[in-house]
């Protein structure tokens, strides 16, 4: 007598997988619903890689908000089989995306690739602290202080601020926050004969507001270098981020309305959680 044959589970249409696995909070919605109707037209042969057009498309969806932070997006397989191509042309692009900050990929039974939460504009064409600039995002300044003491200046602070090798300098490090979240790990020296009990002083706020407050001597302007660099082993414990995470060095000397020097600083920028913004123009003092 035959064995009854087992009734075949009915097969899960493409995506419904992703929207099962999606973790608790995160959305995952099918490709048309998330990307438009119809994928956009991939050119073969003209000069431009596939990946690098499927790179470019998903960059825009995300800068357009049709992709938001925190979006859980279509699988793999879904996203290769809508754009037409094989599964590693399109890892390629995701890679792509994810070292642009632009998304974050998890492995796991709750993994997949994430649309990264939107990088915080720092706006270098004018002398803002970072308090002010995070606050006009609408974001929750903070600081964790790792340490403040007393030293003697080192040739090179010793040149920006103009002091003797050897003349007393504060130094305050600590990481900004933003929302309770790493950003920045900041280095700053300050001339110790200008800025007398520093050390004594609340570190956990805005140091402009407290050298303009205290001692009336709010930075009024600045000279900064930007340079790319990747994390140590400290930097990265300090920012929350992997060891060799890409960074933006900005080194800065600020002076007062007077032209002295008063601070020395060199910052960290995580470069997963900031982008930084200049504005030029073709003549000095117009901008």
């Amino acid at each position: 007598m035959p064995l009854p044959s087992r009734p075949r589970k009915a097969r899960a249409a493409p995506g419904a997988a992703a929207a099962r696995a999606a973790p608790e909070g995160r959305r995952a919605r099918a490709v048309p619903g998330v990307l438009g109707p119809a994928p956009p037209e991939i050119l073969r042969g003209s000069g431009a890689t596939v990946y690098g057009q499927i790179e470019d498309w998903l960059a825009e969806a995300i800068g357009a908000g049709r992709l938001a932070p925190g979006d859980r997006m279509p699988s793999e397989q879904d996203l290769a089989a809508w754009f037409g191509v094989s599964r590693m042309t399109l890892r390629q692009a995701l890679a792509k995306l994810a070292r642009r900050g632009l998304v974050t990929r998890t492995v796991g039974r709750r993994g997949g690739t994430f649309v990264a939460e939107r990088k915080l504009e720092q706006d270098r064409t004018t002398l803002a602290g970072f308090s002010e600039q995070l606050r006009r995002h609408g974001i929750q300044p903070g600081a964790r202080v790792l340490f403040a003491t007393q030293r003697p200046a080192g040739p090179v602070s010793a040149a920006a601020l103009e002091l003797d090798e050897g003349d007393p300098v504060h130094e305050v490090r600590r990481v900004r926050l933003g929302d309770g979240r790493p950003i920045v790990l900041e280095q700053s020296l300050f001339p110790a004969a200008l800025f007398p009990g520093l050390l004594q002083c609340r570190r956990d706020g805005s140091l402009y507001e407290l050298l303009e407050v205290r001692y009336s001597q709010r930075p009024h302007r600045a000279r900064e270098s930007l340079e790319p660099v990747t994390a140590g082993v400290r930097e990265a414990e300090a920012l929350e981020v992997a060891e060799g995470a890409p960074l933006m060095l900005v080194e800065r000397v600020a002076y007062a309305q007077t032209g002295q020097p008063v601070e020395f600083a060199r910052d960290l920028f995580r470069g997963d959680r900031t982008r930084i913004v200049m504005w030029t123009s073709e003549l000095a003092g117009v901008i």
